[in-house]
């Protein structure tokens, strides 16, 4: 029985409000069926001595999730890839000389 199971009598209820969490041996013998609910449900936790160590997530939500990682890894390659690079800003400015100051 999994995390999210409760048994009553000879009946076994998913809890829908609890996350869905498998200890490891029970992930590897019942693998089909953690697979199955990360796609149907969401996020598999999986246990290793009582703690989370890895979750597993359908491969739309994790490549969504990973979007971000897939930044330029340059500030300069960043704003050269920016869809304002080509937007014709004129971002000329007049010199600053700074300002007279009674002391």
């Amino acid at each position: 029985m999994t995390g999210q199971e409760l048994k009553t009598g000879s009946t076994t209820k998913a809890r829908a409000s609890s996350p869905r969490r498998w200890q490891l041996q029970t992930a590897k013998a019942q693998f089909s069926e953690v697979f199955r609910r990360a796609r149907s449900e969401g996020p598999q936790y999986v246990t290793r001595q009582g703690k989370e160590a890895v979750v597993i997530v359908p491969a739309e939500e994790f490549e969504r999730l990973t979007e971000r990682a897939r930044q330029p890894r340059s500030l300069a390659r960043f704003f050269a890839e920016s869809p304002l690079a080509r937007a014709g800003l004129n971002l000329d400015r007049k010199p600053d000389y700074g300002r007279k100051v009674e002391l």
